[in-house]
């Protein structure tokens, strides 16, 4: 069978369609790592713009971006672009420059990353960008730190606007838009604008929400933009393989497909490339079980 040809699976929710991120495959070619999912019956990949693939400063983007999405519609991948490279932008700095640091220039580089990213979305066909707010940095209030996120995204949203491509802002522990609520704190400063969504990450529901991670999706479910998933402890903000945290899966997938989110639901896994195609192959049998296993349930 073709990679791209479909694959009929009576077991996997309908509604549901499941992705596997580009970081947690950083040992593979980009193309080694597309024609795998295909071949694995992935739906589609969440594609982290980073040195290793489609480097976003590399010359001849939009050429490369061309040939990319020539290469998804052959294998029959959607994709959601993702923006969390650690060092594409400042080698010595995990996620520098953030969009809260306290020179206007390195916030202009990250908002041009971000602007970049939304371009690449648009030419793909993707159906959003994912970023997130970074630290707050140290001598830097709250309030300042609000404003400066507020400012930084407003460029890229009307970047978002005219590319038609929503923005999914994720919350991240530690960082200053950290839950669900500060989520809604930034929409509510931004004046609720129409194409700032939200990136679920339901081990981190698992991990700092006081809501069960099934309870998260209800909550999130009007801006729900794009899903990532893993196994996670309470508490511990560490990627699990699945099957290796407390997550009951069964009634999350029930929830998300519940809402109606028609995005790609994508396996996040960026501290196991080492294993990749193993955690890959795995990961899909896997979620395909569980939904199956609530489908039953409520039939």
């Amino acid at each position: 069978m073709s990679p791209a040809t479909p694959r009929p699976d009576s077991t996997a929710a309908p509604s549901l369609r499941f992705g596997y991120g580009t970081n947690g495959l950083a040992d593979l070619r980009l193309d080694d790592a597309l024609a795998l999912l295909a071949d694995l019956g992935y739906d589609g990949v969440g594609l982290t713009l980073d040195h290793m693939h489609l480097d976003p400063l590399a010359p001849d983007l939009a050429a490369r971006t061309r040939r990319l999405a020539a290469r998804l519609d052959a294998l029959g991948l959607g994709v959601t672009v993702e923006t969390g490279a650690r060092h594409v932008l400042d080698p010595r700095r995990k996620h520098g420059p953030s969009l809260l640091g306290p020179e206007p220039d390195d916030r202009a580089r990250r908002v041009a990353l971000l602007i970049r990213a939304v371009e690449v979305a648009a030419d793909l066909g993707a159906h959003a960008v994912h970023c997130f707010s970074g630290t707050t940095p140290a001598g830097t209030g709250r309030d300042k730190a609000w404003e400066r996120l507020a400012e930084a995204l407003t460029p890229v949203l009307e970047a978002a606007a005219h590319a038609a491509v929503p923005l999914a802002v994720e919350p991240e522990p530690g960082h200053l838009l950290a839950t669900l609520a500060d989520f809604h704190h930034l929409r509510s400063t931004l004046g609720g604008p129409e194409l700032l969504g939200l990136t679920l990450d339901i081990g981190r529901c698992q991990c700092l929400e006081p809501l069960a991670p099934a309870d998260c999706v209800r909550a999130a479910a009007p801006w729900l933009r794009h899903v990532q998933i893993e196994d996670m402890r309470r508490g511990i903000h560490e990627h699990l393989p699945f099957g290796e945290g407390e997550i009951d899966f069964p009634p999350v997938l029930a929830a998300l497909a519940a809402t109606g989110y028609q995005g790609l639901t994508v396996v996040e896994l960026p501290r196991h490339s080492h294993a990749g195609p193993y955690h890959a192959e795995r990961s899909l049998p896997f979620l395909r079980h569980a939904a199956a296993l609530e489908g039953s349930s409520t039939s």
